[in-house]
């Protein structure tokens, strides 16, 4: 039997892709460069919103902090897949993750939140989908979303 693909990881997980989200900003939302991709850092935005903000240690819990992680995973894999053009079995591997999680000072739980979007990302690519990854404390982040993730994958060159 052969290895299951990313897209039926996803189904297994009950995880639907959305559209690639666009930027906030003036920036672009991946940049392709030989064989990496380089995604900007993702929102926990689901359908143009998020259902929870503010800081982690004050007014968003753990349990949801990890939750909006894996809301920024799904939005990073929907950025993947736009700059594979569609394909994601050219994914050869997540090389890095960052993660940003808004907090009080006496927060210590980052890596704690940002597994929600490395466990996702490992569960969606299986072996390929392990990583080296920063999680990192800061004062606020945009529109008082608790988290943001950003990545960087290698794929295969196009067909």
């Amino acid at each position: 039997m052969s290895e299951q693909t990313i897209e039926e990881r996803l189904i297994e997980l009950g995880v639907t892709l959305p559209e690639a989200p666009a930027p906030a900003a003036n920036y672009v939302p991946y940049v392709v460069s030989g064989l990496n991709v380089f995604i900007s850092g993702q929102l926990p935005m689901e359908n143009g919103e998020c259902p929870n903000k503010g800081l982690l240690g004050r007014d968003v819990d753990l349990e949801d902090g990890v939750a909006a992680a894996r809301v920024c995973a799904i939005n990073i894999l929907a950025q993947l897949k736009a700059a594979c053009g569609g394909d994601l079995t050219r994914v050869v591997q997540c090389v890095r993750l960052g993660g940003f999680v808004a907090a009080t000072p006496d927060f210590e739980q980052h890596p704690a939140v940002i597994n929600g979007a490395s466990d996702l990302i490992a569960q969606a690519l299986g072996d390929a989908g392990q990583h080296c990854r920063a999680a990192v404390g800061v004062a606020s982040l945009p529109f008082g979303v608790p988290v943001e993730v950003e990545a960087t994958f290698e794929i295969t060159a196009a067909a």
